[in-house]
């Protein structure tokens, strides 16, 4: 019984929040023209992940092609 109502409680009054609509400001962000790609025109943050993906990328890249070289090369006998 008084799970029910705890649970109702919480349906109904997650149900009367009113959410703000900001697809309409999204839009009108992401689709004027200034030039930037649509990946960076979130602002800082965009930008920030951006350039942190394209770093470890390359990191990756030269960690891969360091390990290929390494596993290249004979081993000397001891």
């Amino acid at each position: 019984q008084a799970l029910r109502q705890i649970s109702q409680r919480t349906i109904s009054t997650a149900s009367r929040r009113q959410f703000n609509n900001r697809v309409p400001e999204n839009q009108k962000l992401f689709q004027e023209d200034n030039g930037l790609p649509v990946h960076l025109k979130g602002g800082t943050k965009d930008s920030l992940l951006y350039r942190t993906t394209a770093g470890l990328t390359v990191c990756g890249t030269i960690y891969a092609f360091y390990y290929l070289l390494v596993s290249s090369m004979p081993k000397k006998p001891n």
